[in-house]
């Protein structure tokens, strides 16, 4: 099959059959960006099946998502997981001995705390008889845990799940070379002075450069910014509609961080530091700012810049997930269920951000919704241009046809409906605790807009996607 996405910008030039295909579709005008009207309540049928366990969210926190290299610097995972779990406790008042399992996402472990879940349910003063344990799935590890959680209790293996991801990026592991590993292993197990002095005169300056960790595919050694790039010729996304998505992310999670909507942050008291309030990544500028800077990774013709991109994030979330039942008998209130889900993967070369485009239609098909039946879009946003080459694949029958193997398109997501109080690229991305952020920030916007169901997707690295219909609790 001829590829997609494998052109770089020197060979995407304008005429390019790719490009010229979907720079004929514009994805919207600025007032369409600018737009963020309140969803109407709707009459729908809800996503009840017989004889399987309705799974509610009772509540979900967060710490406050900062910009790498600040107040949680000098942090551990599991202290920022800890923070979590100590804010749901205190939103929800959930006695610790009734909480049957914990399940908590991860992307670059630490390797000291390597089941960050069960050292944060210990310092949260969990029960040492509560289990837990940890996933990672890149950017949808706390999606994942989630959905274990969600698995668990359907099975009926338990009625009382906590899932939540955490990523620390201040503090990255960075090891030794492997020939430097190499000697030091060896030299361990050395037994006489002979042995060691053999071993010493192997030694070579170079054993010294350390391996540092890189946002990059094993499989294709290319970064996630690469991708993001070629991607973004391949839909003809240009820098101005990225730069313009971006401001549009920013302005709007600052409209909602000042008028309180970001209802699930929980302060937390940095130890020997200020208490941590808000997100501090919320930065509107101007376009005219935006367009000064320079592309990021592919130069000089690339389009993706620190401006219209995710940053670094460190940050912690977690959810407190039960069976309906129990829930109501304990007198809760939930926030809304957790129905039908799915998880794709695709090429990791060629379609490696384009899992909202491939989960959304199969989600959409298992819970019997059209995208007109969804009040309130969360998407992960990775870059802008992962976005808009999303939105725009996802509204064009020639992609559906030719690459997801379906008759038609499912269509883009309205922007009146979609990440209405900003997303990643403004309230930050810890890798492995994004994905109970938007399944919360859904669950808040169906109850304050009066909507029904809301619809979660994110695209991870190795090619993979995950989406997750959410329905509001009836008030």
């Amino acid at each position: 099959m001829t590829s997609l996405l494998t052109y770089t910008f020197k060979s995407l030039p304008s005429t390019s059959k790719w490009a010229l295909r979907f720079s004929l579709r514009p994805l919207s005008s600025s007032s369409q960006l600018q737009a963020a009207a309140a969803v109407q309540t709707k009459s729908k049928k809800t996503l009840a099946k017989p004889n399987i366990r309705n799974i509610v969210v009772v509540d979900g926190v967060r710490i406050p998502f900062l910009q790498s290299g600040t107040s949680y610097k000098e942090l551990m995972p599991h202290d920022l997981a800890r923070a979590a779990l100590l804010g749901l406790l205190h939103r929800t008042s959930v006695p610790k001995d009734v909480v049957d399992y914990l399940v908590f996402g991860t992307v670059i472990q630490e390797v000291k705390t390597s089941n960050v879940a069960r050292e944060a349910a210990l310092g949260a003063g969990f029960s040492d008889k509560t289990p837990a344990h940890t996933v990672t799935m890149a950017c949808i590890s706390s999606n994942q845990a989630m959905t274990t959680g969600v698995s668990l209790i359907a099975s009926g293996q338990f009625d009382v799940v906590v899932a939540g991801g955490v990523e620390l990026m201040s503090d990255i592991p960075i090891r030794h070379s492997r020939k430097m590993r190499k000697m030091m292993l060896d030299l361990n197990k050395a037994k006489t002075l002979g042995q060691r002095l053999s071993l010493i005169s192997k030694f070579r300056l170079n054993f010294l450069s350390p391996e540092l960790p890189a946002v990059a595919e094993f499989s294709t050694s290319e970064t996630m910014g690469h991708s993001a790039d070629r991607l973004a010729a391949a839909f003809a996304v240009s820098r101005s509609e990225q730069d313009e998505y971006a401001l549009r992310s920013h302005s709007l999670a600052k409209k909602a961080q000042d008028e309180g909507l970001l209802s699930d942050v929980v302060p937390f008291k940095v130890p020997g530091k200020d208490t941590v309030t808000q997100d501090n990544g919320i930065r509107p500028s101007s376009l005219e700012q935006m367009a000064k800077l320079k592309p990021a990774f592919i130069k000089p013709y690339g389009t993706v810049t620190a401006a219209n991109s995710s940053f670094l994030t460190d940050g912690a979330s977690a959810v407190l997930i039960m069976a309906e039942e129990k829930a109501l008998a304990m007198g809760y209130k939930p926030k809304a269920y957790l129905r039908d889900f799915t998880y794709v993967s695709q090429d990791p070369k060629d379609q490696l951000l384009l899992g909202p485009t491939y989960a959304t239609p199969k989600v959409l098909e298992k819970a019997g919704l059209t995208m007109n039946d969804i009040d309130a879009f969360e998407f992960h946003e990775a870059f802008s241009g992962q976005i808009l080459a999303n939105l725009k694949a996802m509204d064009s029958d020639w992609f559906a046809q030719n690459y997801m193997g379906r008759k038609a398109k499912v269509g883009s997501p309205p922007l009146e409906k979609f990440n209405n109080w900003g997303g990643s690229l403004s309230l930050g991305h810890p890798f492995g605790a994004t994905g109970c952020r938007l399944v919360m920030t859904a669950a808040n916007r169906l109850r304050k807009e009066g909507g029904q169901y809301g619809l979660v997707a994110a695209c991870a690295a190795g090619g993979q996607g995950h989406a997750m219909i959410v329905e509001a609790y009836p008030k």
